[in-house]
């Protein structure tokens, strides 16, 4: 539809694509509230304004996720800024969040790593502000993303450009979080819908989808304190393998969390019981 010299209503009514992505470019393109949206349903758009319109709606056409267009997605009741440089924050990332202010002993310490646009980070530094939070990224542009984001809530987050351990020397933290690469080469999906628009190397591990995770559980004993827990999301298929891996290097507790959607996407452990029994009571460490 050509959106020149009509009004909201109209084009809520004509418009090509889902309703509520119409609603969401259009309280973009307008820079209205919502509630203006329905208060201003009569409004008629200037030309200017329907030509920014219709490139936003093209763009959509195209495939572009609305996030990117927009700039925008929120994450745990939180807005963050969002560019191709970054994945976009996905709901099931929430139980990461969760099973970590679960397991982070109060004035703990956490490493959100492959933090892209910082969203793990700040959303548990926002509940967490007695936590010293570090966040590393291989990437330059999405740190200064995640940065921005932080800043953007008030949060005080320590941000490390590292691959995975790699800077991070005998750092110890009393959880460490992922969300790393773990689509495999091959998958289909990596060529289809938003994830055609993504940074490829924050999706897939160009090869098995495990690499990553791998790399993180070996070397997670180095930077976790007697009974710190290592919690990561993997593909849908991937549990009972994280699980094998991180038996395989010793921790304990290991278990994997089901999503909204009943599909295993987190696993954890603990670093060895005896060694966290010894120190429990000096630093408060829950054993859950």
């Amino acid at each position: 539809m050509n959106p020149a010299g009509a009004s909201i209503a109209a084009i809520l009514e004509k418009s090509p694509l889902d309703p509520l992505e119409t609603r969401i470019l259009l309280t973009h393109a307008l820079k209205l509230s919502r509630v203006q949206l329905i208060t201003k349903s009569e409004y008629t758009l200037a030309t200017e304004e329907a030509q920014h319109l219709s490139a936003l709606f093209q763009r959509r056409i195209n495939g572009e996720p609305i996030a990117y267009i927009v700039g925008e997605r929120e994450f745990y009741g939180l807005s963050f800024h969002v560019t191709p440089d970054v994945l976009i924050p996905r709901p099931e990332t929430e139980l990461l969040v969760e099973l970590a202010d679960e397991r982070l002993p109060k004035n703990g310490s956490l490493l959100d790593m492959g933090t892209g646009s910082g969203a793990i980070a700040v959303a548990i530094a926002h509940m967490r502000a007695d936590a010293a939070i570090t966040a590393l990224d291989v990437s330059n542009a999405a740190l200064n993303i995640a940065r921005r984001n932080a800043a953007r809530h008030g949060m005080q987050i320590t941000f490390l450009q590292s691959d995975w351990y790699g800077t991070l020397t005998d750092r110890k933290f009393d959880v460490i979080v992922a969300n790393p690469p773990y689509i495999v080469e091959s998958d289909v999906h990596l060529s289809q819908g938003d994830l055609r628009f993504e940074p490829i190397d924050a999706l897939t591990d160009h090869a098995d989808g495990l690499s990553a995770l791998r790399a993180i559980i070996a070397g997670a004993p180095h930077h976790l304190v007697p009974g710190g827990w290592l919690l990561m999301e993997h593909g849908y298929d991937q549990a009972p393998e994280v699980r094998n891996l991180l038996a395989a290097q010793g921790f304990c507790k290991v278990r994997s969390w089901q999503d909204l959607a009943g599909i295993e996407r987190a696993t954890g452990g603990m670093t060895p019981l005896q060694a966290a029994v010894m120190h429990a009571g000096e630093r408060n460490i829950p054993v859950l």
